[in-house]
Parts: C-alpha cells; structure tokens; sequence
C-alpha cells in the first residue's frame, strides 16, 4: 500500500497517513484510478480540529477489517474541508438534499467520476461495514438504482448550489431581516434558535449596524443580549480568551471544545463594534482578549495564524479546559479555590463530564478589589493551564481566515489604541501576500512556509483585501490599498459575471458543477465577502466603477438575505453600510489635534464609515489627495456621497458633523 498522505499539505491528511486504510488525495489520479477498476469512490471530508473526525478515525480508519472493505471494493478518498471548501461544498448539498443534515465528518459515496449516490456524516464501524457490503453489492447487482440515484441527487446539488434571482436589498428589507431574526431570538438564553448554539458573529454585527443607521432599540437588544450571554458562559474560554466553537447546549455551558481562527476574528471584531456603540466594559474586554489569545496560542513563525487549537487533548475532549472544584482549590488554595468554584460555575457534579465543569463567568466584579482577584486568579489559573497537555494545532495557514484576523486585528488595534494589534496585522498581511500571491494569483494554504496548490476561493480574495482595507485606514499606508486593489480586480475577472454573482470558483474548475454559495456559514460567504470588499475599496479609492459592481453583488445576494437573515448577516451588514453611506472622514496633520480628530471619527459607528488619516496629499492614498491643512493645523473632511463638509478643526466640529441625520 502506498502512504500517499504522508506529504500532503493538510495535517488532517496527515493525520490519516498511517491508517491502514489506501487513502488518495483528491485529483484526477485518484478517480482514473476508480473508473480503471470500475469501482465507486468512497469519499470522507473532515479536518483537524473536528472531535467525530477524531472518533470516526479510531474506530473505523485505523480498523482492519474496515481498511480490507475498502480495499476490495473501493477507491478511498480523503479531503480537509479547510484546504478544498469547495468540493465540501458539493457534497455538503447533496448530503443536506439526501439526509436534512450535514456535518462532519461527512462520507459520500460517488460514482468513479464523481457523482454521489449515497450521503452521510459519522458513522460507527458496525454501520460503515454494512453500508460498504451493500453498495457493493448494489454496484454489482443494480447498477441502474444507483444510477437513477446519482442522477437525483446531482439535480439537487445543482439547484443548491446555483446562483437565485436577484432581489434589490433596500431599507425596506433591512428592518424586515430584523423582525425576522426576532421570530428566532431565544428571548431566554440569547441568541438564535435551540441548541447547539453558533455564535452569530455576522448577524450580530448586522444588527448593530442596523441599530447605528436607525435607532431600532430591539436590534441593539438582540445583540447586546447575544454579546452577554456568549461571553459569561462555556463557549468563552474565560481564563484564557477567545471563544470555541460553538455550545452544545441552549444555555451556552457547555462548548465544543476546537478552537477556530475565523470564529475569534469575527467575534473579537464584533465585540469592539458593541463596545463602541454601547461603551459596555465588557466588549472591550472580551475583544482585546481574543485578540491576545489569537496572537499567544495561533500565531505561526512566520507572523501569519494557524487555522485551528483541536478539540480533543491526548483523544479527550475538553481536557485541557475543564475544571473541578478539588483542582481549583489545588491551584489557588482553599478559600481562593472555593471562591472562584462558585463564581466560575464549578460544582462537584460538574457541568461538563466525569464531574468536571466549564468555566463560566455569570456577573462582573462587583468592585476595584473583586476584579484585581478576579485577574490575579485568572493568571494563576491559566498558568496552571499552560502545564496540561494542550490540544493539538493545526498550523496551515489560511488566506481567508488570515483575512479576517488582519481585519479585526487592524481594526481593534485602531480602535482601542493597541499598536501592537495593528503591528501584528501588518505582518500576517506581509506575509499572505508574500507567499500565497504567485503571478496573479491567490493560493489558499500554506504550510511552514511552503504554499499549496489549492487555488484561492472567492472568500479568499474577499477577506483578505477586506483586512487590507482595514490595515490601510489603521496605518494610512498606500500600499495595502492598492493591494487590495489588485486582489479585488482578479476576483471580478476570475470568480465574477455580468449579473453580479461571485461563484466560489473560477470558471475551469474541475468539479460536478460551479459552485456558488448564496449564504454564510460560520465565515461570509465568498459572494459576501467580495461584495463588502468592493464597497469599502470603492469609498477608499474613489472608484465608481467597483461601486457599481458592489451594488449590483447586493442585489444577487438579496434574496437569501430576504428569505433566511440569519443566513446572510454579513451581506445585510454590507446592505446597511450602503444605505448610510458611503460616509467617509478624512484627517489631515499630526500632533495631538489630529489624533483627537482621528479617535472621534474611529469612535462613531456609522456603518457606512471609513477612516484614513495622514499628511496632507499623501501619496497613494485617494482620500487624502488634494486635501490641505487648513493653517497649518490638523484637518478633518467629512464627505457623505459626493456632498462635503468644509474642513473642521475641532473634535465638537467632528462630533457635529458625524451625528448629522444620525437616528
């Protein structure tokens, strides 16, 4: 048997490269080897974060019999969804169209060209030998049923995964989202519908966007409630910072365990936003914490960060996380331990497994001496932490989820005076554009400095120019804009067509079927992603024409966002920016006026807003061309559309200017 996965790029491939089973990377090698022996393909996506991965690895990949099953009738092959979202894509539909669900691990069985006939998730061993002896016997025996079957499924997937009519997203629109999400708000435990609870990072940020144009007090109550909740329980790692997955329960308690890149980036970013609009401590806190766990445990040698912390330490789930009181009081001693057993939630029966508990943090330190405990214990605990075994990290880098965090970094940093953050952003955009950008090109994973040669997604070009234009407005440097820029015009060219569609592929793609996916999961979707980075670029750089492509992505986009918000927050966020703007600020100077000026414009929360600041007619930078400082002194220009304020010289100008048509 070759081990063909012992020099994949993927450590989930790797992680299969001892299995007995006869694994092939996903190519054409593998499927002309399935049609020479006319033999149906046995497909398993996964990654390396994923628990039931983990346990679907163990009791059946590394089984022998189960390895023989394959082998005699089977050609076996293994995916990371992380590395190929885009075949994830294909047969995530078919297996939601054939069984109501998806989840990972996912097991497809296809044609020996491609198309699924029979679609699952995980499977215990005894269930998997069974499925395997009876596809074997029905490709031997009745090949017409599984024929018919492929041919229906596959009109299902092509259905799923094909652009819908377009639907203009107008205000109208937008407060019908927020009165739909408010049908589904959990009005007990925050967030929307029943358990397991995933964290709404971009519906979140839409309803404060919402709230900043209008004035809707349900949707700040939506979002505040959803903030609070995801930060006193489980999910948030509360010694540690930074969130997992998601909670398995209604009550937020009880968390899967893994620890995701883009998770944290889009909360960390969402939680400074709720800071900005409400000036509660606690997104702040929450937002500079993640932001610290997202550069102490995710960043790699090379500035970049790692996709993902597992969710099983030495194959347990949760052991590095949780607690009993008995090792509380271990750590911190007696009265400490007790104490900080009953404000984190830690009983003897535990609220976890086998009598351990997740940390939570139900209420705040009630005054000055109650939060330096609180921090003095939370240092002490996670000290402690750090001595435990620790989960294992998946350390390929990621161009879009490299993206995101370069957003929030760049953004926090500017927003809550933390250079550092924005230091930190700058090098891992350095470092994507260094690697991943060949000839033209984005490539979407690295692994300790060697790029792949899976070809960059939509969601890849669009996260990452979008943290580009978040990097540009923190530094006021040119050159992130027009590398944004570049980013933007090859995905028009690669992923664009004349309707407005950004499909997830270019068009020679090698699978079933174009995908194109119409609604976010846990990350914007590659469409929304690009349709936010083109707005943004097109305020920035004065650009009428990718204004106009943005608008017209909006529309393509609007009917998801119409029929199913909590599928589409983050295209109802950029429908929002849209509608309040393009509202834009420029600040011209340096000493301390310009930085008073630059905080007041960074604090609004317009969500049609962006920000540069720099020398008068800086170089390169569109929105500081021709713009003077007016004797002299720091100047800000507050234009909305094409109609500008004069120039203003004081924050209460600034302030004045800012809040003009403000709800």
């Amino acid at each position: 048997m070759t081990n063909r996965l012992a020099r994949a790029q993927s450590p989930y491939l790797r992680q299969h490269a001892d299995n007995p089973v006869d694994w092939w990377e996903w190519g054409p090698d593998a499927f002309a080897h399935a049609v020479a022996l006319d033999r149906p393909a046995f497909l398993s996506v996964g990654y390396a974060a994923c628990h039931w991965c983990h346990v679907m690895a163990h009791e059946s990949f590394e089984d022998a019999e189960v390895a023989a099953a394959l082998s005699a009738g089977f050609v076996a092959v293994k995916v990371d969804r992380e590395e190929r979202p885009d075949i994830d894509a294909i047969y995530m539909a078919a297996t939601t169209a054939l069984t109501g669900r998806g989840g990972w691990p996912m097991t497809v069985l296809l044609t020996p060209t491609g198309e699924p006939f029979w679609c699952g998730t995980y499977l215990p061993r005894t269930t998997l030998l069974d499925l395997l002896q009876a596809a074997s016997h029905a490709w031997a025996d009745r090949r017409d049923e599984v024929a018919a079957a492929s041919t229906q499924l596959l009109a299902a997937v092509t259905a799923s995964v094909s652009p819908l009519p377009p639907t203009p997203i107008d205000a109208r629109t937008l407060d019908a989202a927020v009165a739909r999400l408010a049908t589904r708000f959990d009005r007990r435990h925050a967030g929307f519908g029943a358990a397991p609870k995933f964290p709404p990072s971009m519906v979140v940020e839409f309803l404060l966007r919402h709230h900043a144009r209008t004035g809707h007090a349900t949707a700040l109550e939506m979002a505040t409630a959803t903030f609070e909740a995801m930060a006193r329980g489980g999910m948030y790692d509360q010694i540690g910072g930074g969130f997992h997955r998601y909670a398995v329960d209604a009550g937020w308690v009880v968390p899967h365990f893994e620890k995701m890149l883009y998770d944290n980036a889009l909360l960390a970013r969402a939680y400074a936003h709720w800071w900005r609009a409400t000036g509660i401590p606690l997104g702040r806190e929450v937002a500079e914490r993640t932001c610290d766990a997202i550069l102490r445990d995710l960043r790699t040698p090379g500035g970049a960060f790692a996709a993902a912390l597992d969710a099983d330490t030495e194959g347990v789930e949760g052991l590095t996380y949780a607690w009993s009181p008995a090792q509380l009081v271990e750590v911190l001693g007696q009265p400490d331990g007790r104490r900080a057993a009953a404000e984190l939630s830690v009983t003897e029966a535990g609220t976890f497994e086998d009598g351990l508990s997740t940390l939570q943090r139900r209420s705040e330190p009630r005054t000055d001496a109650d939060r330096q405990w609180w921090n003095a214990v939370r240092e002490r605990l996670l000290e402690a932490r750090s001595r435990r075994p620790q989960p294992f990290r998946d350390d390929k880098v990621i161009a879009s989820w490299n993206g995101l965090a370069v957003a929030a970094l760049a953004d926090i940093g500017s927003l809550l005076h933390r250079p550092d953050l924005v230091a930190a952003a700058a090098a891992a955009a350095r470092f994507i554009l260094d690697l991943h950008w060949i000839d033209g090109q984005l490539l979407r994973v690295s692994l300790a400095g060697t790029v792949g040669t899976a070809a960059g997604l939509a969601d890849d070009y669009g996260n990452l120019a979008e943290g580009l234009l978040a990097l540009h407005q923190a530094t006021g440097e040119g050159q992130w804009l027009a590398d944004a820029g570049r980013l933007l015009d090859a995905a028009i060219a690669r992923f664009g067509d004349e309707s407005g569609v950004f499909f997830d592929t270019a068009a020679d793609t090698d699978l079933l079927v174009r995908p194109h996916s119409p609604s976010d999961n846990a990350e914007p979707s590659g469409h929304a992603a690009l349709t936010g980075a083109l707005l943004t670029y097109a305020v920035l750089a004065g650009s009428a024409e990718h204004l106009a492509r943005a608008d017209a992505a909006l529309a393509a986009g609007g009917t998801v966002a119409a029929q199913d918000p909590r599928f589409a927050g983050w295209l109802l966020s950029v429908a929002e920016a849209r509608q309040a703007g393009p509202l834009h600020v420029a600040i011209v100077g340096s000493g301390p006026t310009a930085t008073a000026l630059t905080q007041t414009a960074r604090s609004a929360t317009s969500p049609g807003l962006v920000v540069v600041a720099g020398p008068p007619d800086a170089p390169d930078v569109p929105m500081l061309a021709g713009r003077v400082a007016v004797s002299d002194q720091a100047t800000a220009y507050v234009c909305r559309g094409a109609v500008c304020s004069l120039p203003l010289a004081t924050v209460p100008d600034l302030e004045a200017a800012l809040s003009a048509g403000a709800p």
